[in-house]
């Protein structure tokens, strides 16, 4: 009688970091508006109402550590300290009546500002007042 083998299912991994099509294309279009860039940096920074903020620029490239992927022809770079705090979020680019900009859906964050250039997350020790995400129409972000 023949031996059955028994399949496993690889465990799924989140991703460091997704970009959307629309995101890929704007950042395209800013880079070729630049020289001496080559891709996109996307940084966790302290600050803002909500303890962390986004940091997205343009950059040489990669600095050793970094975590490098390409995605619709970006490349996009993240220091070790930002990915724990990115892991599965995405970065969009909105073009509305009311905004256009980039925007970071980030699954780890648990609150953000009202404007939504700043967050928590579940491990950082929440500041009072801050959980909320009461942005005042005096945010500096």
């Amino acid at each position: 009688m023949a031996e059955m083998t028994e399949i496993q299912e690889r465990p799924a991994t989140t991703p460091l970091l997704s970009v959307t099509e629309a995101a890929a294309t704007k950042i395209k279009q800013l880079l070729a508006e630049e020289t001496e860039v080559e891709v996109l940096r996307v940084a966790i920074q302290g600050g803002g109402c909500s303890g962390f903020q986004y940091g997205l620029g343009f950059d040489t490239g990669a600095a050793e550590g970094d975590f490098e992927f390409e995605q619709h022809g970006v490349t996009v770079v993240v220091d070790p300290f930002s990915a724990p705090y990115l892991r599965g979020a995405e970065v969009d680019y909105v073009d509305s009546i009311q905004a256009a900009g980039f925007a970071v859906n980030n699954p780890n964050a648990v609150a953000s500002c009202g404007c939504g250039h700043s967050f928590q997350v579940a491990d950082e020790d929440a500041s009072e007042g801050s959980a909320g995400g009461g942005c005042g129409s005096g945010c500096a972000h």
